[in-house]
């Protein structure tokens, strides 16, 4: 897993996103399941229910690519990173009840800063194993 930046990236990404997922939990009791209104985790990123559990599948999916193989890890970096980027982006129109995950801006800058890492180890680190697979 050492020399591979993908591998790296999915793991240090899927545990951290698992135990925000885990932690958003401890500020979320008192709100609405998919209300557009959550708690403040850290103080700064708003979560409700459903964002959390969003939080431990991104989670989830990361770590087991990190942990099954580069390819997997690359598939897995590039495929979040583009999710992310989108909601990034979108997450800054989403207001009312279509802002079912509770997001804020805090919420639109961290993603958008995670898609461009994941992204970038996703598409530029260990080019060589596609081709390698291919062959």
């Amino acid at each position: 897993m050492g020399s591979s930046p993908n591998r790296l990236v999915a793991v240090i990404f899927g545990a951290v996103y698992l135990l925000v997922g885990i932690l958003g939990f401890t500020v979320t009791g008192e709100v609405a399941f998919a209300g557009p209104d959550g708690g403040l985790l850290l103080g700064i990123f708003q979560v409700n229910p459903l964002h959390n559990i969003a939080h431990l599948l991104i989670g989830a999916a990361l770590l087991i690519g990190g942990i099954s193989g580069v390819r997997a890890a690359r598939t897995v970096n590039v495929v979040v990173g583009a999710v992310y980027l989108l909601l990034g982006i979108v997450g800054f129109f989403l207001a009312g009840p279509a802002n079912f995950l509770a997001l804020n801006v805090a919420d639109h800058f961290l993603h958008l800063a995670s898609a461009v890492i994941l992204l970038g180890v996703g598409l530029a680190a260990d080019k060589n194993t596609r081709r390698t697979a291919a062959v």
